[in-house]
Formats: C-alpha cells, structure tokens, sequence
C-alpha cells in the first residue's frame, strides 16, 4: 500500500522561486532513495476558517503563503529506508531550505483511496 509523506509550510511570498528551487532539489533526492513522486503546491486560495485552517496550522506571517507538498512513497516500508538514506546523504548537507522549519507541519499517511 502506497505511503504519504504530507508538509505544510509557510514560505516568504517573495521566496516562491527559491522555494521552487529547492524542491527540484530534493525531489531528485528522494526519487533517488525510492519515492514514487512529489507534488509541491502554493496556495492560492487559502481561505480563513472561523476555529483553525492553513494559515493558523503554520502561524502564517504578513508577506508568507502556504506551501502544501506530498511526496508518494510505494510503501512504508521504501519510506522509512528512504528518509534513513536521505539523513546520511552527503548531499542533503547542502540544501538549505528557504522557509521556517519551526512552524513546518509534517505527517506520513497510508493511503486509503485514489480514484
């Protein structure tokens, strides 16, 4: 069964290329160490909620956007042994991403659906 990494993160607007740029970076590096895919998002209609939404999952600043990306694993298994190599790759010392780790939220999920 597939396996879902999920982030949501905010990133400074004016940073939307840097952002970009960075994934394309790491996206090599985990299809490398087995993931299926990566799909990176930038809202853009992110609307407030009256309890919670995106903006207030990532305490959302003047001049930020959330940044919503999942990255497709085949299974937990692939998962997990890709994230332990991905920790050890030398490469990964050197991207340093544009956005405020702090306030990043992250899960991993097993798919239930797709259609």
């Amino acid at each position: 069964m597939a396996f879902i990494d999920i982030t949501v993160i905010p990133v400074r607007t004016a940073d939307k290329a840097a952002y970009l740029e960075h994934s394309t970076l790491t996206t090599a590096l985990f299809k490398a160490h087995g993931a299926v895919s990566v799909t990176e998002t930038w809202g853009a209609d992110v609307p407030e909620g009256k309890l919670t939404d995106f903006r207030r999952a990532v305490a959302l600043q003047e001049g930020e956007t959330v940044a919503v990306g999942w990255i497709t694993w085949p299974d937990r298994a692939t998962r997990d042994a890709g994230w332990e190599a991905l920790m050890q790759d030398e490469r990964m010392a050197d991207v340093a991403p544009p956005f405020d780790g702090k306030r990043m939220i992250y899960g991993g999920f097993d798919l239930l659906s797709e259609v």
